[in-house]
């Protein structure tokens, strides 16, 4: 992921375990047209309550940069894939040189059909923005992706961090964003934590397994 520079993802939540998705997937989706890398990542804080969501837990997420004639495959058990493409903004934060060791995973979607791009807007222009400003450790690009048909979760985050404990990152990042914001007011920690049309799909940490390619 640390070469950052990837215009589409495929991603597929995985509930079973890892070691018999890399033997029975894996090998397929790499010889498929279109796939350029794949990176395999373990979730840090299965089941975690601390926000809300509408999509079940899993263990893995499978990660693969794609480009032209990439194809989604067919659905099968126990996977769910999800096609994002680039948003036309850029990511924000700071390359470390090191390579990305954790992920955080950040999937929302607004709460009304017109609401995309008042949403859209919020998350680049205060919320990841106020993120990168705070210059968390470990934390080095943001970078936001839409689905590619226009379906739900509507908007991917992803979050790269050059630890791989992206779970202790994650941690700092809400506090070290409050405390830059607090001088200005609390108004201004509201409208940086929330906005009406923001709907959480799915939160969580995740470090990484390995990356493959075809």
């Amino acid at each position: 992921m640390e070469a950052r520079r990837s215009e589409a993802l495929y991603l597929e939540l995985v509930e079973g375990d890892t070691a018999s998705y890399r033997r029975a997937v894996l090998p397929g989706r790499l010889a498929a047209p279109g796939v350029q890398v794949a990176s395999l990542w373990r979730n840090q804080c299965p089941d975690r309550s601390d926000y809300e969501r509408t999509i079940p837990e899993f263990e893995t997420l499978a990660v693969y940069e794609v480009g032209t004639g990439f194809e989604p495959p067919a659905a099968q058990e126990g996977v769910r894939g999800h096609h994002f493409r680039r948003v036309d903004r850029p990511a924000q934060g700071s390359l470390s040189g090191r390579p990305t060791l954790g992920l955080e995973l950040v999937l929302v979607s607004p709460r009304t059909s017109g609401g995309a791009g008042a949403l859209r807007d919020w998350a680049d222009f205060l919320h990841i923005r106020e993120i990168a400003s705070a210059a968390v450790p470990g934390l080095t690009m943001i970078t936001p992706y839409e689905d590619a048909a226009g379906g739900e979760p509507r908007f991917l985050h992803l979050y790269e961090i050059d630890t791989p404990d992206a779970e202790a990152a994650f941690r700092e990042m809400a506090p070290l964003t409050i405390a830059r914001l607090k001088p200005r007011g609390k108004q201004a920690v509201r409208d940086w934590m929330g906005h009406p049309e923001l709907r959480i799909d799915y939160v969580n940490s995740f470090t990484r397994i390995g990356e493959f390619r075809p």
